[in-house]
């Protein structure tokens, strides 16, 4: 009765422990939450009152189909500000979050067989996403010592005629490593296009993360609104795209997606010309439990070989643990009340791993990891 796509796509293991999580918790329980990568900050205010002004003065209606002109021009300019990257609002693509954009970018791309690139671990939808499009994902095995970040060299090996594209991700879920700026020179110089999921972008601790659109015109940047703006809701991402693939993606949203929403777009343009203070603000609390949860984890005895400097993730060796990352999950979970990803939701290579997310409050986050260290003592008795 259903096709066979439907029959083979695994779940989302994060949302499976979530959704276990929330039952606990209509029981009774006390969980804390450190699995979900959603910033726990309310969307920032001027947002907020921009949005509802929007849908005051009739913002709800249909848009053009590669979103607001408006809008389009202020990414436009936001780019050009933050990377001295010239760059038109023709080739921009605005929908209703990343996750559509990833699936219209690997429909216009990808014929039955041809492949797409990708570093192991990964986040874990993107293979779905090729996959769903009759696309194979070929993976790239990542080093712990490293960073987990694709190697140039190693990216080379696995090139063929049905290569059709390379995929990175930097600041990186579910590591919160940034690929080296010479890494990502090397990699924009290997052939295929490179699309470069960017998400996390202003979300950096140490340095600066550089777009793809330094190195390369060949390649594609998706981008949003959700971790950076605390707009997970809202679902707001956009493309940037080669102007020869503009019109063929622009069919696709046409006729699948139609256009992003009226209001959430008026909102999304004062989110990247009046929040910016806010957004510091963030950030700077986010840093700060990074680093505290980093030296909390290893004093458990996680191992974190490299720090992550981006996103709100950390990928900790759990092999002092246990070697199963889902049954580790399920034991913290249910016997200590802490809800976290089990590292193989991100491919084979990141089994023995577990990633925690620092986007809950420092009190939880706390709590969160004394309750971990409590149930390893009393384990280990």
């Amino acid at each position: 009765m259903l096709s066979k796509i439907a029959r083979q796509i695994p779940p989302f293991i994060v949302m499976d422990i979530l959704e276990k999580a929330q039952a606990l918790e209509r029981e009774g329980r006390d969980v804390i939450h450190l699995e979900v990568g959603e910033p726990d900050f309310p969307t920032p205010q001027c947002v907020q009152e921009a949005g509802i002004a929007a849908i005051r003065a009739g913002k709800t209606h249909y848009t053009h189909s590669l979103g607001l002109i408006p809008l389009r021009e202020a990414i436009a300019e936001w780019h050009t500000r933050t990377y001295n990257v010239a760059l038109s609002p023709d080739r921009i693509l605005v929908t209703p979050g990343t996750s559509p954009v990833m699936w219209l970018i690997f429909a216009l791309l990808l014929n039955p067989g041809e492949e797409v690139i990708l570093g192991n671990p990964h986040y874990a939808c993107y293979p779905n996403l090729i996959r769903i499009c009759g696309g194979i994902p070929r993976f790239v095995m990542t080093r712990e010592e490293e960073g987990f970040q694709p190697q140039p060299d190693a990216i080379r090996k696995r090139i063929t005629p049905r290569t059709k594209a390379i995929l990175i991700n930097s600041p990186s879920n579910p590591v919160g490593t940034i690929l080296p700026e010479a890494s990502l020179k090397a990699i924009a110089g290997l052939g295929p296009l490179v699309i470069s999921d960017e998400i996390y972008h202003g979300l950096v601790y140490e340095g600066r993360a550089h777009t793809i659109l330094e190195y390369t015109d060949h390649a594609i940047v998706v981008n949003g609104f959700s971790k950076r703006f605390a707009m997970t809701g809202w679902r707001l991402g956009y493309a940037i795209l080669p102007e020869a693939l503009i019109r063929p993606i622009q069919r696709l949203q046409q006729n699948f997606i139609i256009s992003a929403p009226d209001f959430v777009q008026w909102a999304g343009i004062t989110a990247l010309k009046e929040s910016e203070a806010r957004c510091a603000e963030m950030r700077e609390t986010f840093d700060e439990r990074r680093r505290f949860m980093v030296g909390r984890l290893r004093e458990i005895g996680f191992g974190v070989a490299v720090e992550p400097t981006g996103a709100f993730y950390v990928l900790a060796n759990a092999a002092r643990f246990g070697d199963d990352s889902y049954a580790l999950a399920l034991e913290l979970l249910n016997e200590a009340g802490v809800a976290v990803t089990p590292g193989v939701d991100f491919g084979e290579n990141a089994e023995g791993y577990v990633r925690f997310t620092y986007a809950n409050s420092m009190d939880k986050i706390r709590e969160g990891l004394d309750r971990i260290d409590r149930h390893f003592r009393t384990r280990e008795l």
